[in-house]
């Protein structure tokens, strides 16, 4: 089984630098997109009803064109929930999208950017403390867990290209990687580094500005993560740096189940 995750940047003008054949190309089984800025009737018929594919998304609420989340899958969930349930902070911008299936549950989350204000990063951060209560009360239950998405943070200096100039700017400030590392410390693994400890130059952010993406002047900020009890059920994970169409590329893990 093959997943992909994907901050398409707006999920309409993806469509039109060629995301369908993206799509199908890839033949994920589940294909889970971030930032899709659109609510279900904005989107064409051609994104709504994907043959082969339950198409479930979730928007922020009454802003249109802002955030979003959306799954499309070829197994079809046993349950969806859309937000965490634990406050409308955090359920109000279409950031959470859960799927459960038998043998794992499937988390899609569009994390906050931090770098506007203090006001932001101070709710990235509370954002970022409602995912591991969220998560660790359903490994309570006995679910196992795959949380992919945009984290908006790059964990350690080999996930971007200039960490020296970064360490004051949100998505590699001490305190935000200091989340990711108690993330991990809770069971919690990045499955790309963990199979690619050595690799260098693996992006999936590029700034529009100053032809970063031709340069390689990225961020890796695009994770799956597991809960330990599924690492042995992995086999693969990539960065697929050679898909354009928005700022970010998509990411993939590869199952056996």
């Amino acid at each position: 089984m093959r997943l992909y995750s994907w901050n398409v940047n707006g999920l309409r003008a993806v469509l039109k630098k060629g995301f369908l054949d993206w799509f199908r190309d890839a033949d994920g089984d589940m294909v889970c997109l971030q930032e899709t800025k659109a609510h279900q009737e904005q989107l064409p018929p051609e994104l709504r009803f994907v043959d082969g594919y339950e198409t479930v998304s979730y928007c922020a609420g009454e802003r249109k064109g802002y955030s979003g989340t959306a799954i499309f899958s070829r197994p079809k969930p046993l349950a969806v929930e859309r937000g965490f349930g634990l406050a409308d902070e955090f359920d109000s911008e279409g950031r959470i999208l859960v799927h459960r299936y038998e043998q794992f549950t499937l988390i899609n989350i569009y994390f906050p950017n931090g770098e506007s204000r203090e006001e932001r990063l101070q709710y990235k951060l509370r954002f970022y403390d409602a995912t591991l209560a969220y998560c660790e009360a359903l490994r309570a239950r006995g679910e196992k867990l795959i949380i992919c998405g945009d984290y908006n943070t790059a964990h350690h200096p080999v996930d971007l290209a200039r960490p020296e100039a970064n360490v004051k700017t949100s998505g590699f400030l001490p305190i935000e990687r200091a989340w990711l590392d108690k993330w991990q410390a809770h069971g919690y693994v990045d499955v790309f580094r963990t199979l690619n400890p050595e690799a260098t130059d693996r992006y999936s952010w590029w700034s529009f500005r100053s032809g970063a993406r031709d340069r390689n002047v990225g961020w890796r900020i695009d994770y799956f993560w597991v809960s330990e009890d599924l690492m042995e059920r992995v086999t693969g994970a990539d960065i697929h740096d050679q898909v354009f169409g928005s700022d970010h590329c998509p990411v993939s893990l590869d199952l056996d189940v």
